[in-house]
């Protein structure tokens, strides 16, 4: 492979991780127009249209989706090549790129990050807070941080931290008024403040379980929100019933603003894990996260379905 590929490959990489000419331009340090032409070179020597463009939007046609499924983890093992050979005493170095979804982010991620990278200082941490689900390896990162329940079963994982529980809240007044559930089918009698699922928008059906048994129930209400605070907030206003973490609605509770109803339908669950992909070498980098991590807060390798 010639200088001038690499180039374009690299170039085509940045668009489709970053889904727009502009912020791959500003990454690569150069030009929108000059990585346009770079992108017409590329497929015009391919003999194939790579991207689809619009005025608004960036997207891989099909062929351009095959190469950036098998380009993408290339670049990525050249680049962690590169960062080891660059370093003489094999301290951890280079691009680290993770993804994660709120909740593991401002619960488990804000604990490690700082003291690891003071610990690393060569590292360079890329963090993508993003609620929806992701393939992390077409998308390029080295790992993910996630709940267990949501994690590929081909996946090695290390649990973060502790138990976690969602807890159905609901203001004195408003179950003064409208009743106290047993069960959780009563919620569908009630006013409840739901959310959409990040990934495809349906909405998110609350879940119960209790002696084997799991239930998911439909709710409705006059608010629907992707928003905790928001949400418990509003519960807390009387609006209805809210579903949400027990760490998140543990103030409203302590001030008496908030009740905690069907309790024993709530158990808790494994929290959150740090997954990656057991079939590929990790860079030093990603190495040094795993084990920091694990370090601080526990946890043990495992296999998401065994």
């Amino acid at each position: 492979m010639q200088a001038g590929d690499y180039a374009e490959f690299r170039a085509f990489a940045a668009i489709v991780r970053h889904g727009s000419f502009t912020r791959a331009a500003a990454h690569l340090g150069q030009s929108p127009s000059a990585l346009s032409q770079t992108i017409r070179n590329l497929e015009a020597r391919l003999g194939v249209r790579l991207l689809n463009r619009t005025t608004r939007s960036v997207a891989p046609t099909e062929a351009g989706a095959r190469l950036a499924g098998r380009l993408l983890p290339i670049l990525d093992d050249l680049a962690a090549l590169a960062a080891t050979a660059a370093v003489a005493d094999d301290a951890p170095s280079g691009p680290l790129r993770i993804n994660a979804g709120r909740l593991a982010a401002q619960h488990i991620l804000t604990a490690i990050v700082g003291p690891f990278l003071l610990r690393f200082p060569a590292v360079q941490l890329d963090l993508d807070v993003d609620d929806a689900l992701v393939d992390i390896v077409a998308e390029g990162f080295d790992a993910g941080v996630r709940l267990g329940e949501r994690l590929e079963g081909d996946m090695i994982a290390v649990r973060l931290g502790g138990d976690l529980r969602l807890i159905v809240v609901g203001a004195p007044a408003y179950l003064a008024a409208h009743g106290v559930p047993q069960t959780p089918q009563d919620l569908e009698r009630h006013r409840c403040l739901g959310t959409r699922s990040p990934t495809d928008r349906s909405p998110y059906r609350w879940e119960f379980a209790r002696d084997g048994a799991e239930i998911r129930v439909p709710v409705s209400g006059p608010l629907v929100c992707n928003d905790a605070v928001l949400r418990l907030t509003a519960a807390a206003d009387g609006l209805g019933l809210a579903f949400a973490f027990a760490h998140d609605a543990a103030p409203w509770l302590a001030a008496g603003r908030l009740t905690a109803v069907l309790e024993d339908w709530t158990p808790p669950f494994p929290g959150c894990f740090l997954y990656y992909p057991g079939r590929r070498h990790i860079s030093a980098a990603l190495r040094a996260f795993v084990d920091f991590a694990r370090e601080t807060l526990g946890g043990a390798a495992t296999a998401p379905g065994a």
